[in-house]
């Protein structure tokens, strides 16, 4: 994980070069990994699908590498309770993540923090930006920003794909009790990042078309060759959260000026 502010500056550079989504540091997610029945467990490791599992959560930067997990939380802990428990939330409450500070958006007086971008299985927090909830009208503001913001957080949706279609392992019950479990998925996250980061391995292991593809003249998402795939990762569920007036004001800052802003509009986005 990046540990300057200078890093994470990087991080944030290539989100909004890439995916025209300024302030944001990464993309974080969780997924289930399904386990046979452990031994001796009971219902400790039964998520909300009625399987067993246990949780990887992660955050990925704009290049599909990822910059943190956690893995081995039991499947029947909430959503909330996985994200409590990693020391990614400590740090970010406790503001130990070395954060670049507050700045402007472009054309923008109101000074806004660095974010990370998620779905709704996720807290709406000053650092954390997710989708307005329910169905809005196309066009609409609120749209344009789900919209935005969900083609951004693609990248870590687009990562877990491309680990569960490479490593068969993770396409079927692991046959292992949850620490080995948990030292098999680290192994394929660290293998991933290699791969990724090797230029002799990097077009071998994601050649073109791998990945959800958009055509950048109508915005149009071509499905990456991963979609095809056996894939068994399980999302979080999403469970409603009344968040923090100063949460709100964030995400609206992005909602109802900068994106409809020159400065901040792409030309498509209306499309969707």
């Amino acid at each position: 994980m990046p540990t300057t502010k200078e890093e994470w500056q990087l991080i944030a550079n290539d989100f909004n070069c890439q995916w025209n989504f300024p302030f944001c540091i990464g993309s974080m997610d969780g997924k289930h990994i399904m386990l046979q029945a452990p031994v001796q467990t009971g219902s400790e490791y039964i998520n909300y699908e009625g399987f067993f599992s246990i949780v990887l959560f992660a955050v990925v930067d704009a290049n599909y590498n990822f910059i943190y997990v956690n893995v081995g939380c039991q499947g029947r802990i909430s959503d909330g309770g996985v994200f409590a428990n990693t020391t990614f939330k400590h740090f970010l409450e406790n503001q130990k993540l070395n954060l670049p500070e507050d700045m402007c958006l472009p054309g923008r007086e109101k000074c806004i923090p660095h974010t990370f971008v998620a779905d709704d299985a996720f807290p709406l927090k000053k650092n954390i930006m997710k989708p307005y909830p329910g169905t809005q009208e196309k066009g609409s503001k609120k749209r344009i920003f789900n919209y935005r913001l969900s083609r951004t957080r693609r990248v870590v949706e687009n990562s877990f794909g491309i680990v569960s279609a490479t490593f068969r392992v993770l396409r079927k019950p692991m046959l292992l009790e949850p620490k080995k479990a948990t030292i098999i998925t680290l192994t394929c996250v660290h293998l991933h990042n290699f791969l990724r980061k090797s230029f002799s391995s990097r077009t071998s292991y994601t050649p073109p078309g791998i990945f959800d593809i958009e055509d950048l003249d109508g915005g149009t998402i071509i499905p990456g060759q991963w979609r095809r795939d056996q894939n068994n990762l399980t999302p979080l569920a999403r469970i409603g959260r009344k968040p923090s007036l100063a949460a709100q004001e964030i995400r609206d800052e992005f909602c109802d000026d900068f994106f409809q802003s020159a400065a901040g509009k792409v030309p498509w986005q209306d499309n969707y």
